[in-house]
């Protein structure tokens, strides 16, 4: 049976999976909400189940991924789309 930090590990590397494959089929936008939000709750999973079974090169390239992920985040909530033009009707 997994152990607590094999489980949410393992939760992690499914979304972090699930994001990259998503985004490749062309069904995440890469910033994009479920974009960013998998990548960020996969990458700190995993790095909760490090704190268990710590890994040096793996601990780093978590936070890495964490502070790209918030990165991500935070320039989204910062970014504000300009005003689209109003769309015209097209005559049938």
């Amino acid at each position: 049976m997994l152990s607590f930090p094999d489980i949410v590990g393992t939760l992690g590397v499914a979304f972090v999976l699930s994001a990259f494959f998503g985004l490749q089929a062309g069904r995440f936008d890469p910033q994009g909400w479920g974009y960013l939000c998998l990548n960020l709750g996969g990458a700190s999973a995993i790095l909760v189940s490090l704190l268990f079974h710590f890994n040096f090169a793996s601990f780093l390239i978590e936070l890495a991924w964490i502070g790209i992920s918030l990165f991500g985040i935070a320039r989204r909530l910062l970014t504000r789309r300009r005003p689209s033009a109003p769309r015209q009707r097209r005559s049938p």
